[in-house]
């Protein structure tokens, strides 16, 4: 497992790191997240178009975290996505949401899936209490279903028409890996 990353510190992975948002990282994540393509498959609370001053609300509310739960996935020393939990509530404490998003001159690389182990181990070795990670995944986006794959989650399963973006519902997939699975991948 990971070692846990405090704010400030990176975690290596082999095609990219993760770190805490920083100032700075303005210009990449507007040059990356300012894409329909990428917002496509997103949460409509991401923004489209993405701004500069998105970008800058953005650092300020994932700068205040304690303990990190949103990350910016670097290449090369350059923000090229995010990645993040949600964690669980009440009855759901032991559980926690997953989402991530990647620039487009990015996709097909290995990049988000590397990142989704790194969270993952990042996640089990910093939260105690967490028993297990889930994520929400369009049917028709087989490339974030073969992120998820590759980053060792198993569907659970098919929601029919769960979610609904710009007036169309969507069926979706959910993915997830519980502690015990992770430990014995390992």
């Amino acid at each position: 497992m990971l070692p846990c990353v405090s704010v400030g510190m990176a975690i290596q992975l082999g095609l990219c790191s993760l770190r805490p948002y920083r100032q700075g990282d303005e210009a990449d994540i507007v040059r990356q997240a300012n894409n329909p393509n990428v917002a496509r498959y997103l949460r409509e609370r991401f923004p489209q178009p993405y701004t500069w001053k998105d970008a800058e609300e953005w650092i300020s509310f994932a700068g205040k975290e304690s303990p990190t739960v949103n990350f910016a996935i670097c290449v090369d020393g350059h923000v090229v996505g995010g990645i993040g939990l949600m964690p669980g509530t009440d009855i759901h404490r032991v559980s926690a949401e997953v989402g991530y998003w990647l620039g487009e001159p990015f996709w097909g690389r290995g990049i988000a899936a590397c990142a989704l182990r790194g969270l993952t181990d990042y996640a089990f070795a910093t939260f105690a209490d967490l028993n297990r990670l889930f994520a929400y995944v369009d049917e028709d986006h087989p490339p974030s279903i073969r992120v998820l794959e590759k980053g060792g989650f198993r569907r659970e399963g098919h929601l029919i028409g769960a979610a609904i973006k710009h007036g169309q519902l969507h069926n979706q997939f959910i993915y997830a890996m519980t502690r015990s699975e992770r430990e014995s991948a390992l």
